[in-house]
């Protein structure tokens, strides 16, 4: 990751903290307690349990050590209310002529189905910076899109 500020929602980094604690506390002995487990049914050249569990290991240590640098350089965001869209901003528009509503999210909380998009999707991009009353279009796969920004909380 790089040595840039990471911009989160208070509730994301709240959800980064609680899968870093659950795989410190819960998932890392776990792991270590399945290496054991298989280093003792002998010989570890032919074990596929050992080298699941060592690959499993990996895949815990990556995470965690992704996790802490997010969250280290994580920079809670915060509409308020604003007037002009940024991360943490919800969003309501008119696309194509139907009301949309969107919270503009870090790509780590991105979650469609509830309005979450990320600040670096087309829609989040052409979005950000915008402010109530611009209307734009933008070029997608279906064709252009016509959005106005009706509201920002």
């Amino acid at each position: 990751m790089s040595n840039q500020n990471y911009p989160i929602s208070k509730e994301g980094l709240e959800r980064l903290k609680n899968e870093l604690a659950i795989l410190k506390t819960e998932k890392r002995p776990a792991v270590i307690e399945r290496i054991q487990s298989a280093r003792a049914l002998g010989d570890l050249s032919e074990n596929s349990e050992y080298d699941d569990a060592r690959n499993e290991q990996s895949f815990v240590e990556g995470r965690i050590k992704q996790l802490e640098d997010m969250i280290k350089k994580a920079r809670v965001v915060s509409n308020n209310g604003g007037n002009v869209i940024i991360v943490g901003s919800q969003v309501e528009v008119e696309i194509n002529g139907s009301s949309k509503l969107f919270q503009i999210v870090s790509a780590n909380e991105v979650d469609p189905l509830r309005g979450k998009i990320s600040n670096d999707s087309p829609i989040g991009k052409a979005l950000f910076g915008k402010k109530v009353g611009d209307v734009f279009e933008i070029n997608a796969p279906a064709g252009d899109i016509k959005i106005k920004i009706i509201k920002i909380s």
